[in-house]
């Protein structure tokens, strides 16, 4: 039962998004604060993040918006005197804090308790040498390594291994500051690096695991030693790529049953030796695929964005579970709330396969290393859910949002082809099934990537089908073959460009033959008992299971992966729009595929469908439910791209009008309504080709801004000073303009910038 010893809690939030840390832990905190509140305790919260919805003031007694630091902490634990604190759902920034709380004695100082994982499960499972001496006091094997706090001690184990080493530094994010070393001058460099970022002036040095396959486990333990695994994650990447960066899959595919029940038994016994007392942990493994050697990688004593994708992928609110642990419950005690007929202490079943796919941002920084390795560079993700591999793949690629999608030239020279296979990259699965195309073997695929072969020809049946599309008119394209498409997850897009035709021709040539995918529902139990949650997904079966309802509903866009220049703050809109129309008594309907965010979470939402916001996706939906219409305003840049074509398709849209969207996204039009208003702006030009916007650089003279039209986050937008960089600038505008126009401004030096928020209902305005 729950504690009654106990009334106030901290929260300590993750503060701002980095990479390598984005808004899963608005996720799992929100999802555990509600969780406390609803058991009657008074949360207090300490979060720097103003995007969240963690920080809304509505959602703890007292937040305070501060600084992650030591002082301001102790300021708040002063002011409020907590009873408790829990750490587990901020991340990495909350655990470091903790830690340093408890070091300078804040703790002990104000009566504070640690829930979730003590500060001595903490600090054994984040300092890299007492873990490993740890997990061989359990018998369980892990990589040959030493810890060193000097670049010299790095170097003479590298001596001793031999190269490639891998350095990891203690108490860091995402990898941060670690990486392999190939001979003694990388070994040097990242080193000294790791010790200068590591808190504790330390880095792991430890054989090099390149090419094993790679696993998760996330599991859940309670004070009474139940332990329950709630979802196996498996990396489609080798080791050598950061989880955070690899395309994973749930559940595991490539396990014998063997080897998964010796990851079940190890998880759990590592649990106990940590002693994670309540609440969630994330445990990775490394397996050697010649002899299957399995190593103890690490494990996280807390939350993290595998949890996230792994509360998404099952429906199992791991966070919330988690937090109601830490107060005194066991997991036999607790619903789950999907099936309401099942404790929390039933581990999920999937009857499906989940695919989560990396976004990086790579456009942002010409010049930068875009290969992958042990230090995170991915800025979010997606996920996507069907009922084979193939599927859930290919819905989660086209939920990217690809700018321009990665279409090799049929003639790249194979040399070019085996160099972009061998190196890991974010576009290196898409090569492989190029590569397949153009008659690589599988085994010669698998060895150039260290993908498992499994893999390699689960691709191998997508190459297949490419091959057979590939030049055909699509008249040509007959049920059985347009049916197989569809289900391996090609898009109405891709099979346009492999027929030579456009996406709504193929679209029109599915309904023509009545081929349209039916939902299923995410329910935790793979259909043994019925699910009360409508957390929908597509696939190209028979049987439809999302009992669509005859009320008033309105469908709301979310924003995507995040990405820079779309981040939490459109989640924070979205899911507010929810709860608004909840308030109105309107059903809502929310359509994202973002596995970090609250708008993805079970009940945010009166449905949800996880599915890609794309065209052909949301007028699936749009057909199924028929809403009254959708609001398209509150997801960023993601849905205002989609208002025009859906306007067109005859949906509705809710609230500003798609030409006044339009008239605020075409740069051109928008000047001209600002004449009409009598508004000054700078002076500017359009141009629709190089020549007209070098003509209008001599006229307004340097320095100038070129921008596009319909972009987000100042996307290929770059302020000019001199003619040498503006052929290079102006290229990349028109490339990144979906109208073929470039505005270049007149760039106003020593001006001031000031934002206006207000609001209209069509007649009156608010500022």
């Amino acid at each position: 039962m729950k504690r009654d010893d106990i009334s106030k809690i901290l929260v300590i939030g993750s503060g701002p998004i980095v990479i390598g840390q984005a808004c899963e832990f608005d996720y799992s905190g929100t999802q555990a604060i509600k969780a406390l509140r609803a058991e009657g305790y008074e949360v207090v919260l300490i979060n720097s993040n103003p995007a969240t919805i963690m920080t809304d003031p509505e959602l703890c007694e007292r937040t305070y918006v501060e600084p992650l630091t030591v002082e301001m902490a102790e300021k708040v634990i002063a002011r409020e005197r907590p009873d408790a604190v829990l750490p587990t759902v901020g991340g990495q920034t909350a655990l470091n804090l903790t830690m340093a709380l408890h070091e300078e004695g804040v703790f002990q100082r104000y009566g504070v308790e640690v829930l979730g994982a003590n500060v001595t499960a903490i600090k054994l499972a984040e300092d890299r040498e007492a873990f490993r001496d740890a997990m061989g006091e359990i018998g369980l094997d892990v990589a040959k390594s030493a810890v060193v706090s000097s670049v010299g001690g790095a170097l003479e184990f590298a001596q001793d291994s031999g190269y490639p080493v891998v350095l990891r530094p203690s108490f860091t994010l995402g990898g941060s500051g670690g990486g392999i070393a190939n001979n003694p001058e990388q070994c040097k460099e990242i080193a000294g690096r790791g010790i200068a970022l590591s808190r504790s002036g330390e880095v792991l040095v430890e054989e090099s695991l390149l090419g094993w396959k790679e696993y998760e486990l996330e599991v859940i333990r309670d004070r009474r030693d139940n332990v329950v695994i709630i979802c196996s994650i498996e990396n489609i990447d080798a080791m050598g790529v950061h989880t955070g960066d690899s395309v994973t899959v749930a559940p595991a595919q490539t396990l014998t049953d063997k080897e998964y029940q010796r990851m079940r038994n190890a998880a759990a016994a590592i649990l106990r030796k940590v002693e994670v007392e309540t609440g969630g942990s994330n445990v990775q493994f490394a397996v050697n695929p010649q002899n299957g050697r399995l190593i103890v990688v690490e494990m996280n004593p807390r939350v993290s964005r595998s949890s996230a994708l792994a509360s998404k992928a099952t429906g199992y609110p791991i966070a919330k579970i988690a937090a109601k642990l830490a107060v005194g419950y066991t997991l036999d005690e607790l619903p789950n709330d999907i099936t309401r007929t099942t404790p929390a202490a039933f581990e999920p079943t999937l009857d499906y396969v989940v695919t989560k796919v990396p976004k990086f941002a790579f456009e942002k920084f010409p010049g930068a290393d875009e290969s992958l390795g042990t230090q995170m560079k991915s800025v979010g993700e997606v996920m996507a859910i069907g009922r084979t591999l193939k599927e859930s793949l290919f819905k989660a690629l086209r939920s990217l949002e690809a700018v321009t999608p990665y279409r090799p030239s049929l003639d790249m020279p194979r040399e070019e082809v085996e160099r972009l296979l061998r190196t890991p990259n974010e576009y290196r699965l898409r090569t492989m099934v190029y590569a397949l195309e153009r008659g690589f073997g599988v085994s010669e695929v698998a060895e150039l990537t260290s993908v498992d072969p499994w893999f390699v020809d689960q691709l191998e049946h997508i190459a297949a089908v490419q091959r057979r599309l590939r030049g055909m008119a699509l008249a040509d394209v007959d049920y059985e073959l347009l049916r197989k498409a569809k289900s391996y997850g090609f898009s109405d897009r891709r099979v346009a460009h492999l027929t030579g035709s456009l996406p709504l021709d193929v679209r029109e040539r599915r309904r023509q033959m009545v081929l349209w995918p039916v939902f299923k529902r995410v329910d935790t139990c793979a259909a043994e008992f019925e699910s009360h949650t409508p957390y929908l997904y597509s696939t190209f079966e028979h049987e439809d299971e999302s009992a669509v309802e005859s009320v008033r509903k309105v469908m709301i866009l979310g924003s995507g992966p995040n990405r820079i220049g779309q981040g939490i703050e459109f989640d924070y809109c979205s899911c507010h729009a929810s709860f608004a129309l909840r308030d109105a008594g309107v059903q809502s309907i929310m359509v994202n595929c973002n596995p970090e965010t609250v708008s993805t979470d079970y009940d945010t939402s009166d449905r949800l469908y996880f599915e890609p916001l794309t065209l052909e996706d949301v007028l699936t939906i749009v057909d199924n439910e028929q809403p009254e219409g959708i609001i398209v305003q509150f997801g960023g840049q993601t849905p205002l791209n989609l208002t025009g074509p859906l306007h067109e398709q005859g949906v509705t849209i809710l609230g500003t009008s798609p030409d006044s969207v339009d008239l605020c996204e075409d740069r051109e039009r928008f000047n001209k309504f600002l004449d009409g208003l009598g508004i000054i702006y700078p002076p500017h030009a359009f141009a629709s080709s190089t020549e007209e916007a070098e003509a209008a650089v001599a006229e307004l003279g340097f320095p100038v801004l070129v921008r596009p039209s319909y972009v987000l986050g100042g996307r290929a937008m770059a302020i000019v000073f001199g003619p040498d960089d503006l052929g290079s600038y102006i290229r990349e505008a028109f490339a990144a303009s979906t109208h073929n126009s470039v505005l270049v401004d007149k760039f106003l030096e020593d001006a001031f910038e000031f934002d206006v928020d207000a609001l209209c209902d069509g007649e009156r305005c608010v500022v």
